[in-house]
């Protein structure tokens, strides 16, 4: 099959969950003989990547246009490119989806969490993705959410049948630890916290729970954002000197930090199956995870529950545990998905799914 990916911002993944799910899926699809090609928002350093066509088209890089422009311009080349199957990312695209099917290309969307309770948009913003939703329910072929509580989201307000696929993760520990020495970081050491820093994803919270903490734990905040300067300042502002907050990072160093935390700290209350939270799961880190029914969903009774009141004491408690406790709660998670989450599992329901559209 001719398959195309619209509406992240491209491959290699240097951003966030989306990225990283395109970059899996269409390495794997390659691998199993399919033409795919990959949207990118004028980053990409090659014409291909891990057996991928990238298409590289211009965006307006501003908060509210970045993404809506880009995926237009996505759409405009997928008519006068049409492909099999054009798999939209983000509910935000959804007004778009329905341009390619009038070329006969079968578009399956992915609408991931509900975006729209993210406290970085405003009332616009907001009222975009809530017609968003509508337009998901309309403008497809297949909706796609990646988590139980999605999909019953979907099923109750809008009487809509999607197809439910996680996110997928490596169940596998790296025994490489040399990135940790570049941050000041032994193994087995710190706190490690990953994701957008934006408002509902906590970092905040974490950072200022763990300062309550007396230990000689450390805490590595990784992650960034391109429209929350003021608070990633906030963030930031620490004169406690075990914290530490390089930036993002992608690659095998990400890699080695998951596998060789004491404890990783999940504090994103938006979204479905968050990628972090299942990679962390997958290199057998202690989790600790903020109750939400989608985070417990994906933890499945493998992690430390926290509220935004407890996190202290939920850490102070990770740090008191019996050592065989903690391995207990580690493996449980590891062996989770491997059963549930791998990323061969993924893409066979996606394979499946796209066979079973394009006849």
């Amino acid at each position: 099959m001719r398959i195309s990916v619209a509406g992240t911002r491209g491959i290699p993944a240097r951003y966030g969950g989306f990225e990283t799910f395109a970059e899996e899926l269409a390495k794997r699809l390659v691998l199993r003989g399919h033409d795919v090609r990959v949207y990118c928002r004028g980053r990409a350093e090659s014409p291909t990547y891990l057996g991928a066509t990238l298409c590289d088209l211009p965006t307006l890089r501003h908060k509210y246009l970045d993404t809506v422009v880009h995926t237009f311009l996505s759409t405009l080349h997928l008519v006068f490119h049409p492909t099999d199957i054009a798999l939209y990312c983000n509910a935000a695209n959804a007004v778009f989806t329905w341009m390619p099917r009038m070329r006969g290309t079968k578009v399956v969307l992915n609408v991931d969490g509900l975006e729209r309770n993210r406290k970085k948009w405003n009332w616009l913003g907001r009222a975009w993705y809530r017609m968003s939703e509508r337009l998901s329910t309309w403008f497809p072929d297949v909706v796609v959410t990646d988590a139980m509580e999605i999909q019953r989201y979907y099923r109750d307000t809008y009487n809509q049948t999607s197809v439910m696929i996680p996110y997928g993760a490596e169940p596998s520990k790296l025994e490489s630890d040399q990135a940790l020495a570049a941050f000041g970081l032994e193994p087995e050491s710190y706190f490690l916290y990953v994701s957008r820093l934006e408002p509902e994803n906590n970092a905040l919270l974490v950072r200022e729970s763990f300062e309550r903490v007396q230990s000689p734990m450390r805490l590595a905040l990784i992650g960034d954002a391109p429209y929350a300067s003021d608070y990633i300042a906030k963030v930031r502002a620490t004169a406690d000197p075990r914290v530490v907050a390089p930036g993002a990072v992608y690659g095998a160093g990400y890699a080695e930090l998951q596998s060789h935390c004491f404890a990783y700290v999940h504090a994103t209350e938006v979204g479905g199956t968050h990628p972090a939270l299942i990679e962390a799961m997958g290199r057998r880190a202690l989790i600790l995870y903020l109750d939400t029914p989608e985070n417990a969903e994906v933890a499945g009774g493998c992690g430390l529950p926290f509220t935004h009141a407890n996190l202290t004491e939920v850490m102070r408690a990770a740090i008191a545990m019996p050592e065989s406790q903690r391995e207990d709660l580690r493996e449980s998670a590891q062996r989770r998905v491997r059963e549930r989450y791998s990323w061969d599992a993924v893409t066979d329901a996606y394979e499946q799914l796209f066979l079973g559209l394009a006849g």
